[in-house]
């Protein structure tokens, strides 16, 4: 078991990460089209967190043209350039699934 810690923790790209449900994060993801190579920027809130040590994820959920749209981010993927906590949020869950049926200024946590 231990030489299994061992790799993974070599492996974590991002070993400390202190979002929590609730905040607002800024996502940079690395695009490729073709032969170009860009930074895409997804902004939202942070509405759960799984698993843990590599293989964790965080699930973003933004609201675009009153559209919902949520996307889950492998943390220690290569296509993710870097995750910034631009507010923090209070929550008392672990998962706010909750906000999917809020709509307007109830889905957003202050």
């Amino acid at each position: 078991m231990d030489y299994l810690k061992q790799i993974e923790e070599e492996q974590m790209k991002i070993k400390d990460f202190n979002a929590s449900p609730g905040d607002l994060v800024e996502v940079h993801q690395k695009i490729i089209e073709g032969e170009r190579k860009r930074i895409q920027i997804f902004r939202g809130i942070l509405i759960a967190k799984k698993h843990g040590g590599s293989r964790e994820t965080i699930t973003v959920r933004k609201v675009t043209k009153g559209i919902g749209v949520e996307k889950i981010f492998l943390l220690n993927s290569p296509n993710i350039e870097k995750i910034e906590l631009i507010k923090k949020g209070s929550s008392r869950k672990a998962k706010l699934y909750y906000l999917r049926d809020r709509v307007g200024q109830k889905g957003l946590m202050t």
